[in-house]
């Protein structure tokens, strides 16, 4: 027996039809090339959104071309993807950051049949259009009086594209499988792999992300993602937010700039913020040197990469801030845990709940966890087993883009593996112990080089730390830790290595350190521990 409710799709129309409906007044702030603050409401938004979709017919777009976008967080790119999604097309969102080969390789494999443009990757583009298998229509995102110039390159201005076109449009019809984003992988090795987003999974994953014990998100609220809309598509925000009516503040190219983001916080009134453990480690530099407040800014999410006790400690105690570490990964859309205290939490002590903080959290409702074995045996929810961590659910990938060969993360069973090593609490918190490629097995004992990490992120005069497995003709490998210091920090390697005492097992302590100026980042801002073995392996 079926049930007797109307069948309506799970779209993305629909989050735009009830913001600019019931929340057509909330702001969304913007720094853009053109415009250090430009500032207009849900209502003005989804009306040039239309304007945009018919744009996109005109030039020949039809439902299921790729619209690639190669962007910062701005309201044009939010434009984008609203237009292009809607209109049964796929929002192909690139990492601007990625070595060249990667983009020629994603560009092609996409076949995007528009591309649109932030005037700073005009001389990128140039370079790469000789080697792309057909060049998309390029459309910069910039008004008539700021277009750049391009000697090789047939450009479009964005507002000119949008003058004359009608803000009404008729939305096609289409079911919710229907593909509404493309977000291509930034892994190690290998080619790219290209995670296609339904308009289902994308409104599911927008609905869970806004739960209280998510990111607690409301029309009270003012958001500003410095996670970049090019990397899994914000983690959602650019749909929870509207879903909701939460005010969007976007720092456009400003992301990594701490006098522009504590601008925005106070100017704007933000209660949350997003971004990986790099953004806030410079932010909180800036504040600290300059000697800043925090007014209104309540709550930060951190994911992307482990989050040092450090961070959190700082943003609680000098600023009242609660950050909530999350774990998720492009092939869940992205969000897979996030950290919010329940209430077992009473009943810590201190350090009880600061070791509970640092793990990545409870699953969301809709994300089912599991760890395995290597005979893919499921292991306890103890706290104490870790092993290879599986997920399934209606937002995670089923299989990649265009894969030309089986995906070996994709298993018969119905479960994704990951790649991480993780265990499991009691009251279903994970803790990620690892990349299972950057695990160290010392004389036949797994090392957690994230606990590592943590640990030395503990010390006072650590900016940023890495730890690595090194040959080690005795034991097989050893614990390398490689450390930035802080700015006028006096650290010493053997200082450094002392700080670990008593704090882990003694045959899990590195014997060695590195004082190092930089560590090398991936182009999602993640520590890149292979270009760093490649550094060290060189000397």
């Amino acid at each position: 027996m079926q049930g007797l409710m109307m069948d309506r799709a799970l779209t993305i129309h629909s989050i735009l039809d009830y913001a600019e409906r019931n929340h057509g007044q909330r702001e969304i702030v913007s720094v853009t090339a053109d415009n250090p603050c430009h500032r207009y409401t849900y209502s003005d938004a989804f009306a040039r959104t239309k304007q945009l979709a018919n744009a996109l017919s005109s030039l020949g777009a039809r439902m299921g071309d790729r619209i690639g976008t190669l962007a910062w967080n701005d309201h044009r790119h939010f434009e984008i993807y609203y237009a292009s999604s809607c209109n049964g097309m796929v929002c192909h969102t690139i990492n601007p950051r990625l070595f060249e080969q990667q983009l020629i390789y994603i560009i092609n494999h996409a076949e995007d049949k528009v591309l649109f443009t932030d005037p700073a990757f005009i001389p990128l583009l140039e370079q790469l259009a000789t080697k792309l298998d057909e060049l998309p229509i390029l459309v910069v995102l910039s008004d008539k009086a700021n277009m750049p110039k391009s000697g090789s390159l047939k450009l479009i201005c964005y507002e000119t594209l949008l003058e004359g076109e009608s803000p009404q449009i008729d939305w096609p019809d289409f079911g919710e499988d229907t593909a509404a984003a493309l977000c291509y992988t930034s892994g190690t090795t290998g080619n790219p792999k290209g995670v296609l987003f339904s308009h289902r999974s994308t409104l599911l994953h927008a609905y869970a992300v806004a739960l209280p014990d998510v990111f607690n998100l409301s029309t009270r609220d003012s958001v500003l993602p410095v996670v970049p809309m090019f990397h899994a598509c914000a983690w959602g925000i650019p749909y929870a937010a509207p879903l909701v009516g939460a005010k969007l503040v976007f720092p456009g190219p400003k992301m990594a700039d701490g006098a522009t983001l504590h601008n925005l916080m106070e100017s704007e009134q933000v209660t949350l913020a997003l971004g990986v453990p790099t953004v806030w480690l410079a932010l909180l530099d800036y504040l600290r040197i300059n000697d800043l407040k925090l007014t209104t800014l309540n709550r930060t999410v951190v994911g992307g990469a482990a989050c040092p006790s450090s961070i959190m400690d700082e943003f609680r105690e000098t600023f009242g801030v609660t950050t909530h570490h999350a774990w998720g990964m492009t092939e869940l859309s992205p969000l897979g845990t996030l950290n919010s205290p329940n209430s077992e939490w009473s009943e810590l002590n201190t350090e009880q709940r600061a070791q509970q903080r640092l793990k990545q959290g409870r699953g969301i409702c809709g994300i089912n966890l599991k760890i395995v074995d290597e005979n893919n045996n499921e292991l306890p929810w103890d706290g104490v087993a870790f092993g290879a961590l599986k997920v399934r659910g209606p937002w995670v990938c089923s299989d990649y883009f265009k894969l030309e060969s089986e995906s070996s993360a994709h298993h018969a069973d119905g479960w994704f593996d990951t790649g991480d090593v993780a265990s499991i609490d009691e009251q279903g918190f994970l803790k990620i112990v690892d990349r299972s490629k950057d695990l160290i097995k010392s004389g036949g004992e797994w090392i957690s080089s994230v606990e590592l990490e943590n640990i030395a992120m503990t010390h006072p005069g650590v900016q940023e730390a890495a730890v690595i497995g090194i040959a080690d003709e005795k034991w097989t490998e050893r614990p390398l830790l490689v450390v930035v210091p802080k700015n006028g920090a006096d650290v010493d390697t053997s200082d450094l290595l002392m700080h670990f005492d008593g704090k882990i097992a003694k045959w899990s302590i590195p014997e060695k350190a590195l004082l190092v100026a930089e560590l090398p980042h991936t182009a999602t801002g993640k520590i890149s521990k292979m270009q760093l073995r490649q550094q060290v392996k060189s000397g």
